[in-house]
């Protein structure tokens, strides 16, 4: 990918995997653990799910990236590890998937170091952050560049990567987006009540097809978002698979993991920084 961020590639896919096991349940409250059934739920993911994604993903030959919060890492010894012996990345996900948004900056940085100290102790190099729900707070950029981390994942500001500037340094922030998350697609629990209608994994195929072919139209990452627990299911894990399938057909797109993107995006001067700042508010004009 020398040169350009892209490489030339008309689009980079970007494959990310939020192996978010039991903790976007907890994170809601701690009493959810008595829920047997919502509790089996999540742990398909890493337990079904993962193994199933990670047998795909050999087969097809392509890189990814998971994104692992450091309660599920420090309860599945292991689990980090053979992601990354079968040349994908592990990339920070906070520590117990609670959204910065929700936490004092005090409590953002203790669970986000809590987790980089869970990482280190099962010799996990760590380059990137993607926040809980991808609800960063002003000052998590900031934080990602204080502890040596290269890229962000949990803005929304362009399809393409840019640079993010902050007191302590420079990242790269790999934009997402709600139309490339399963989550939007695929959840629902009844206890906590989360989702809505569950979609048919041929609409979910035909959205990320058509998302694709406009991403190619404008050199854009298509940085996708997908949970074990809702793709490792056997009829979703095979929309993915076609998917990836279209992508190779396309004959112009190319696949590559966070870590990779972001160097590329560091290397090319392309990519410029931009203003990364609340907007000034009234609150004569919008009250709290």
């Amino acid at each position: 990918m020398a040169g350009s961020w892209h490489g030339g590639a008309a689009a980079v896919v970007a494959l990310g995997f939020d192996v978010d096991a039991e903790t976007p349940i907890l994170a809601q409250g701690g009493r959810y653990a008595a829920h047997a059934s919502t509790m089996s739920h999540q742990a398909y993911g890493p337990d079904v799910g993962l193994p199933r994604i990670l047998g795909l993903l050999d087969e097809m030959e392509v890189p990814a990236t998971f994104f692992v919060p450091g309660w599920v890492a420090e309860r599945r010894p292991g689990l980090a590890a053979s992601i990354v012996e079968r040349g994908h990345e592990v990339a920070h996900h906070s520590y117990a998937h609670r959204p910065p948004t929700s936490m004092s900056p005090e409590e953002e940085r203790a669970d986000f170091e809590r987790a980089l100290e869970v990482f280190a102790g099962q010799g996990i190099e760590i380059t990137g952050h993607r926040a809980a729900l991808w609800e960063a707070s002003w000052t998590t950029a900031e934080l990602v560049a204080e502890h040596g981390l290269r890229y962000d994942s949990s803005l929304m500001g362009d399809d393409r990567p840019y640079r993010v500037p902050t007191a302590a340094g420079e990242i790269v922030e790999l934009p997402v987006h709600w139309s490339l998350d399963d989550w939007e697609q695929y959840a629902f629990l009844p206890a906590p009540h989360v989702g809505a209608v569950i979609e048919s994994p041929l609409k979910v195929l035909e959205l990320w097809r058509t998302e694709l072919d406009g991403m190619r139209q404008y050199r854009c990452l298509f940085n996708l978002c997908v949970h074990p627990f809702l793709s490792g299911r056997p009829g979703r894990a095979l929309a993915l698979r076609r998917f990836i399938e279209y992508a190779r057909e396309c004959g112009d797109v190319a696949f590559a993991r966070c870590r990779d993107v972001a160097e590329a995006a560091f290397a090319d001067p392309d990519v410029r920084p931009r203003p990364h700042r609340p907007p000034q508010v009234d609150p004569d004009v919008h009250p709290h």
